[in-house]
C-alpha cells in the first residue's frame, strides 16, 4: 500500500484529521507550494543588511577611504538602483500596478534608503545646510512620495510618510507657538494632514490603494498623542473628547467599510484611555483589579464577536 492509501486509511479511521491529511498529503505527493512570503522576507532582510553594512563602512572608514571613494560608491549604488527601475517600470498609471518583477520593489527601496545615507554623510562631512539641515528631510520625503506613486511602491510611501513626520515635527516645534517643548500638538495636526491627503487623492482615484496606509498612519499617530494626552494629566478633559470622538468615528467607519482593523484601534485606545481616567479616582488595589478583570472580559469579548461576525461576512 502507498503512503496516500495509508494517509486515506488514516483519514477515514480518525487516525489523523482533515486538517492533519490536507497537510501532510501535498508533501507526500510533491505539490508545488508557494515562498512567496519567505521570498519577500529574505529580499527585504538583505536590503537592510546591505544599507547597514554601506552605513557601517562609510562612518567607520571615512578616513581610510575619504570621501570622494565613499560618495562615489554610494551615488554608484544609488544610480543603478534608479537606472534599473526607470528602464524596467511598466508605463504610470493612477491605478494599482503590479511589479514587473518580484525584485523591483526592493531594488527601489534600496535606492531610496542609500539616498537618504548619501545626504546624511554629505551633512555630517560638509555641513551644506548646517542649522536647516532638517530640510533634507522635506526634500527627501518630496523624492519619495514621487517615486512612490510612480513605482506603486507602499514601502517608498511609508518613507516619505515618516520623513515628511520628522521634518514637520523638526519645523513645527521651531515655530513654538503655545505649547512649548511638547511636541504632541505637532503630532496631532500630522496626523490630520496625512489622513486629509489620503482622503484627498482617494477622492480623485490617484492610487485609491495607498488610502489605507495613509489611514493607518494618521490613526497611530492621533490616537497615541490623544491617549499620551489623557495620561499626561494636562487638558485631560479635553484630550479625552478628542480620543473618544476619534474612536468612534473609527468604529463606525471601520464597520462601514469592513475594516476591522480601525475598529480594534477605537476600542483599545478609547478603553486605555477611559481606564486612565477611571485609575486616577481608584486608590485601592481590589478595585482596581475587579475594574480590568471585569472591563478587559467585556472588551475581549466584544472583539471576538465582532471578529466572528467580520468573518461570516467575509
Amino acid at each position: 500500500m502507498t503512503i496516500l492509501g495509508r494517509l486515506d486509511r488514516w483519514k477515514t479511521a480518525g487516525a489523523i484529521t482533515e486538517l492533519q491529511y490536507n497537510t501532510i498529503a501535498p508533501l507526500v505527493r510533491k505539490d508545488r507550494f508557494s515562498v512567496f512570503i519567505e521570498l519577500n522576507a529574505l529580499l527585504y532582510l538583505g536590503v537592510l543588511s546591505f544599507v547597514g553594512g554601506l552605513a557601517w563602512v562609510a562612518q567607520s572608514y571615512f578616513a581610510t577611504l575619504g570621501d570622494a571613494v565613499i560618495l562615489s560608491a554610494l551615488t554608484l549604488v544609488l544610480g543603478v538602483s534608479f537606472y534599473y527601475c526607470f528602464s524596467k517600470a511598466p508605463p504610470y498609471s493612477s491605478g494599482e500596478v503590479e511589479s514587473p518583477n518580484l525584485a523591483f520593489d526592493y531594488v527601489l527601496y534600496l535606492g531610496c534608503l542609500v539616498f537618504g545615507i548619501e545626504l546624511g554623510y554629505l551633512e555630517t562631512r560638509f555641513h551644506l545646510l548646517e542649522d536647516y539641515w532638517d530640510f533634507y528631510l522635506l526634500f527627501s520625503s518630496v523624492l519619495f512620495f514621487v517615486l512612490a506613486y510612480r513605482f506603486d511602491n507602499r514601502f517608498v510611501l511609508s518613507l516619505g510618510l515618516s520623513s515628511l513626520a520628522g521634518w514637520f515635527g523638526l519645523r513645527i516645534s521651531r515655530i513654538g507657538f503655545i505649547y512649548g517643548d511638547s511636541l504632541r500638538p505637532y503630532a496631532i495636526a500630522y496626523g490630520f494632514l496625512v489622513a486629509g491627503a489620503g482622503a484627498w487623492f482617494h477622492t480623485r482615484s490617484i492610487k485609491r490603494h495607498f488610502t489605507e496606509t495613509y489611514f493607518h498612519l494618521a490613526a497611530s499617530v492621533l490616537f497615541i498623542s490623544l491617549v499620551s494626552g489623557v495620561i499626561d494629566g494636562r487638558r485631560t478633559e479635553l484630550y479625552l473628547l478628542g480620543l473618544l470622538g476619534l474612536a468612534a468615528v473609527s468604529i463606525i467607519e471601520g464597520v462601514r467599510f469592513r475594516r476591522f482593523a480601525f475598529v480594534v484601534y477605537g476600542t483599545i485606545y478609547s478603553y486605555i484611555g477611559i481606564s486612565a481616567e477611571v485609575l486616577n479616582d481608584l486608590r485601592e488595589l481590589t478595585p482596581v483589579v475587579m475594574y480590568f478583570v471585569i472591563s478587559g472580559s467585556l472588551v475581549v469579548l466584544a472583539m471576538v464577536l465582532l471578529a466572528r461576525r467580520f468573518g461570516r461576512e467575509e
